[in-house]
């Protein structure tokens, strides 16, 4: 079993948006280390350098990580990635009930970085509540079997921060498939409001407007769920981006509907082939936390695109011993912005996300299940 002193180390890294030349000094030792890995060990990615004019000492020998040949995510929809780290682990899927879909796998010390990033985040925002027991609504698919779709693996793993008392579904499973249940929705918020639990509201933005939607159409009065509650989203609008609404507009609703303080409302940004968080601050801008560096490509030439210009966004993050999928270039538009621009105390520069660039065949597990949002 090969070890990862140099990868341990970084991914150990305390404080989530911590950056300095230590944690600068320990991200170029972990990419060196797993660059070495996957140069050695992993089948083609000697050959993917070589075709980018880099051997395996040139990559090693680089002061500019984005000078490193990236992945396109797209790629992890055509193909199996593996290094021997991979070839029995987890495998996560990216697509709901239709399209291609990113078939990633990710063994125990990958998996429980990843998840050692999230508990950083959720604790450094104060969500870590094990003595307060919330009530979960999960926007996402009802599971059936085994769990392998990387929202609802999420999902699930979001519930460890606060013990569950009970959880409803949105996304509900009919034997068939899922279908989005509206009243079971709107039912269990007013259940919840009743039993004056914290509740935690988790998964796709969509499912949460339309509910919020139905609501004001059937004139039923505002809810007051708990003032610890949290509406924590992951996912967008895709196949429904023609009723897409701001971020803003959506806060406003769930404090004036729900009761919910917009501090305590925020957006998540991940994906199954990059599953390192992403969590908005309480300013809900994107900060990019210390187990990563973003870069943004110009749509066309791929050329780095300074401060303020949008692109293509790019992640760099030497946690993943069992893909090479230490540097991907995602198929979003964003804009990268300084640290200092945010004003909330962050170290950590931030990004806006633009959207998904074109219209390519490659759908994600947002698009998939927005599609179950039946027009009344």
């Amino acid at each position: 079993m090969h070890d990862f002193p140099a990868v341990d180390a970084f991914c150990g890294i305390d404080n989530p948006y911590r950056h300095d030349a230590e944690t600068d000094g320990l991200f170029d030792a972990a990419m060196r280390e797993l660059v070495a890995y996957h140069g050695h060990a992993t089948p083609g990615y000697r050959q993917w350098l070589a075709a980018n004019g880099l051997t395996i000492d040139d990559a090693l020998a680089l002061k500019d990580w984005s000078m490193l040949p990236p992945i396109f995510a797209n790629y992890f929809k055509q193909q199996l990635v593996l290094s021997p780290a991979g070839v029995d682990a987890l495998e996560l899927t990216s697509s709901g009930t239709s399209g291609q879909k990113s078939r990633m796998r990710y063994d125990a010390r990958s998996l429980s970085a990843a998840q050692a990033m999230v508990d950083r985040i959720f604790a450094h925002y104060g969500w870590v509540t094990p003595a307060q027991p919330c009530n979960y609504l999960l926007l996402s698919y009802e599971p059936a079997g085994a769990v392998t779709l990387g929202t609802t693996y999420t999902d699930q793993f979001l519930c460890k921060y606060a013990p569950v008392n009970r959880v409803v579904y949105a996304l509900r499973h009919n034997g068939h498939g899922n279908e989005f249940d509206p009243f079971g929705v709107i039912r269990a918020l007013q259940d919840f409001a009743d039993e004056a639990l914290p509740v935690r509201i988790l998964g796709f933005p969509a499912f949460m407007w339309f509910t919020l939607e139905r609501m004001q159409e059937m004139g039923l009065p505002a809810l007051s769920l708990h003032p610890d509650s949290l509406a924590f989203f992951g996912g967008g609008w895709k196949t429904h981006a023609d009723k897409a609404i701001p971020k803003t507009m959506l806060y406003r609703r769930l404090g004036e509907q729900l009761g919910l303080p917009d501090a305590r409302c925020r957006d998540g940004y991940g994906a199954v082939e990059h599953p390192v968080p992403y969590i908005e601050c309480p300013h809900h801008r994107f900060h990019v936390p210390t187990y990563s560096r973003a870069v943004i490509r110009h749509p066309a030439t791929l050329v780095r695109q300074p401060y303020g210009e949008a692109g293509f966004l790019q992640f760099i993050s030497p946690y993943i011993t069992s893909s090479p999928a230490h540097s991907v270039v995602m198929s979003d538009l964003a804009v990268l912005h300084p640290a200092s621009t945010c004003g909330c105390g962050l170290q950590t520069d931030w990004f806006d996300l633009l959207g998904r660039a074109g219209t390519s065949k490659a759908r994600s597990c947002a698009l998939a299940a927005s599609e179950l949002i039946k027009e009344s």
